[in-house]
């Protein structure tokens, strides 16, 4: 064994010595390739240190990579010492009181649970109120109090009985009437005033009366012969305050009133 061993150390020692000389040369060449990098510095044209820069970089390039070669091939080459007694004894004693780990015991996954169909009963739909009907709306918009003089021809003149074009003739009439009765009052408040205290009003209003009945008129001719005066219903109840008197001497001859 031992011989064995110096053979060994005798081949490592003889590429060693093989390699000293090369080893050797590239120190040279760096050393040689420094200097000539520390004159290039003194001279006034930047490009003369090129040239020794490379051969430094080459030379310590090759320096490197012999002693790498030579230092693993060292290190491979040299067998590993044999181990003491007492270490070997140590390391015996150490592997037989360690205690074997103990198995980890794996819990079961736990089981996802089944979903149940619900058997709910479906929810009741709630159906939407039907939306009125032309005649229901025409209904409710001309359900405001009644026109002075009407009550006597109200089991007679039924206005859900027309037709659908002179059910929305009377709806928009009476929409008319009263909008129009509103703006005079609006722009004539002190005319209004003086009207109702001396029961004048058709006179003391006459043009903005005209101006609106003729409005009126043209509008919804159609429906002037029905016993239904919109026009004077809200004249009575917008400027005269309800007073069918103080409108004083009413201009206007409709059916509804000639009865």
């Amino acid at each position: 064994m031992a011989q064995e061993l110096n053979s060994v150390e005798q081949a490592i020692a003889r590429a060693l010595r093989d390699n000293l000389e090369r080893i050797k040369h590239s120190s040279d060449e760096l050393h040689h390739a420094v200097n000539d990098v520390v004159s290039a510095c003194a001279s006034n044209k930047p490009t003369n240190v090129l040239p020794p820069l490379l051969r430094a970089q080459t030379s310590a390039a090759a320096l490197t990579a012999v002693l790498e070669v030579l230092s693993r091939f060292v290190a491979l080459s040299l067998p590993s010492g044999p181990r003491a007694p007492l270490e070997a004894q140590n390391t015996d004693l150490l592997g037989r009181a360690a205690p074997e780990p103990t198995p980890v015991r794996q819990r079961p996954a736990p089981s996802s649970p089944t979903p149940m169909v619900s058997k709910a009963a479906p929810a009741s739909r709630v159906q939407p109120p039907p939306a009125p009907s032309f005649e229901q709306e025409a209904e409710l918009e001309l359900v405001e109090p009644a026109p002075v003089g009407a009550e006597e021809f109200g089991e007679e003149f039924d206005v859900n009985r027309l037709s659908l074009e002179e059910q929305e003739l009377h709806r928009r009439a009476n929409r008319v009437a009263k909008v129009s009765m509103q703006d005079i009052k609006m722009l004539r408040p002190e005319q209004v005033r003086l009207g109702r205290e001396n029961r004048d009003l058709c006179i003391r209003l006459k043009d903005d009366i005209e101006k609106a009945h003729r409005e009126y008129d043209r509008r919804f001719k159609p429906i002037m012969d029905h016993p239904v005066d919109y026009f004077y219903r809200w004249l009575v109840e917008i400027l005269a305050d309800g007073d069918p008197h103080a409108l004083g001497e009413y201009p206007y001859s409709t059916p509804a009133r000639q009865h």
